[in-house]
């Protein structure tokens, strides 16, 4: 069982697994370099072919970094992802629906436990520069500058004190500016931050880059599951059974991940906008999840950096935005959020859920239901209305029997072929919010439509009508140990 506390146990215990780790000594540009390599080697997900799953990739000569290293694709495979929170991964939503339920608190450790200030950059220094201190890698050429892609962002609701972290594109501006970017009504961070802008306050925030991959994970829940005022850090101390353990920052009233490879300490200045591309002019952000380049927002809020701790040795954790990594981070929340909304309508029914890769892990869900009795007919629809009322960025549910395996994708073509009428079985439900990266959600693409990131959701029923079962059952194969003849398969 793996004992991980920290991104550095981690990598750790990936070393001792065949074919989950790699790292090379040959001299890397951070800039599209880091990316372009890993793309061919273990991104998956919705990159552009040819791509695939492969390991965790660690990066030790970073060109203009001496001392710094970068890894890239911890999470890039759900195996791996269940092999450090030590669960299977099919079960993986299950585990996160019962952390959110039994939380347990982070806790505050005394600053000379905070390895990630072994080493510390104040902003108001002779030649402090976030670009020369952070090995930031740029996605691909036409990005708009160096992005942080895996940095938990932790601040406080000045009204109530309320604390939470989410993950945000950070694009490293100046030598002390990082803009970061909101999805509109999705992130409580956007709260806090509004709420400070109100009153014309700076709102403090840490960034913490290089941790526990519990907290990664965690950290990607939104609402209903995790309404305002819930610390996702709390999952992560569920998963791992004890709290995970902040250090006060040393520039600003906030407080960061005592065990992180580097930490950014800054305040989102109030009523201060750039635009994100503003070094670069390319008109490009980054690649996401979707697998498309997002364009450049005009207008993103302004953090002022205060100061740059990290451990010694640091390494940078980054990710490509349409990876399998981000499926796994943003999909495996998604299926917690699915299972609790319907466990608690019709409990037992939904037997599993997959956030398929190719939705990025937040555009697709594939339900395994099992019908028991008669009046179960229709409920199966009812708990695709549930998922999509769970969660709000879903824009496919396919709907499966028991018999069917989630996450073998042949086998959900399977009843989608066999099991399926598009004229009976697709369900409709047009104009609704949805998410506004997905390229269709434009008026561009669709005059009718109201307004940007409005969708028609859709549920396609892949379940055999309950009276009809024995007309859909499977061949019957003889059930036997194979072991006994193929030991080593």
């Amino acid at each position: 069982m793996a004992d991980i506390r920290s991104l550095r146990d981690a990598v750790e215990y990936l070393k001792t697994v065949p074919g989950e780790y790699a790292e090379t000594d040959v001299a890397v540009k951070p800039h599209a370099e880091i990316s372009g390599i890993y793309r061919y080697v273990g991104a998956g997900g919705t990159v552009k072919r040819p791509t695939k799953k492969g390991p965790a990739v660690m990066f030790n000569n970073v060109e203009g970094h001496e001392g710094a290293r970068v890894l890239i694709g911890l999470l890039a495979s759900r195996e791996r992802v269940g092999m450090m929170l030590n669960e299977k991964p099919e079960r993986l939503g299950f585990l996160l629906n019962e952390a959110v339920q039994n939380p347990v608190q982070p806790a505050v450790v005394a600053s000379e436990k905070a390895v990630c200030q072994e080493v510390v950059h104040y902003a108001d220094e002779e030649g402090f520069d976030i670009r020369k201190l952070l090995p930031a890698p740029t996605n691909t050429p036409e990005d708009a500058g160096p992005y942080i892609t895996m940095g938990m962002c932790y601040a406080s609701d000045p009204e109530t004190g309320d604390s939470d972290i989410t993950i945000h594109r950070l694009c490293l501006q100046t030598r002390d500016t990082i803009s970061m970017y909101f999805v509109p009504g999705a992130r409580h961070l956007g709260v806090f931050r509004e709420k400070a802008e109100r009153r014309g306050e700076p709102l403090p925030i840490s960034i913490s880059i290089g941790v526990d991959p519990a907290i990664e994970i965690a950290a990607c829940f939104e609402p209903p599951t995790t309404p305002l005022g819930y610390n996702e850090l709390s999952v992560a101390g569920a998963i791992r059974r004890q709290p995970v353990e902040l250090a006060p920052c040393l520039t600003i009233p906030e407080k960061c991940i005592a065990n992180a490879e580097y930490v950014i300490e800054g305040e989102l200045i109030p009523d201060s906008y750039v635009r994100e591309d503003m070094t670069t002019n390319s008109g490009k952000a980054m690649p996401e999840f979707p697998g498309y380049t997002g364009s450049a927002n005009p207008s993103v809020p302004l953090i002022r950096v205060k100061a740059v701790t990290h451990r010694r040795n640091p390494i940078m954790q980054t990710c490509i935005g349409p990876s399998e990594e981000h499926v796994n981070m943003a999909g495996i929340p998604t299926e917690a959020s699915i299972i609790q909304m319907v466990e608690k309508a019709m409990p037992g029914r939904l037997k599993n859920v997959y956030c398929h890769s190719s939705g990025g892990g937040k555009y697709m869900a594939i339900m395994q239901f099992e019908k028991k009795q008669p009046s179960d007919e229709g409920r199966q629809r009812q708990a695709a209305l549930l998922a999509f009322a769970a969660f709000a960025e879903l824009k496919h549910i396919i709907l499966v029997d028991e018999d069917v395996d989630p996450f073998d994708l042949s086998d959900v073509i399977w009843a989608l072929n066999t099991r399926y009428q598009g004229d009976v079985d697709t369900i409709f439900i047009p104009g609704v919010r949805c998410h506004p990266l997905d390229p269709t959600q434009r008026m561009e693409y669709n005059i009718n439509l109201r307004d940007n990131g409005i969708s028609c959701k859709t549920i396609f029923d892949c379940t055999v009508p309950f009276t009809q079962k024995a007309r859909f059952e499977r061949s019957k194969f003889l059930e036997l140990d194979y072991k006994k003849w193929l030991p080593d398969l």
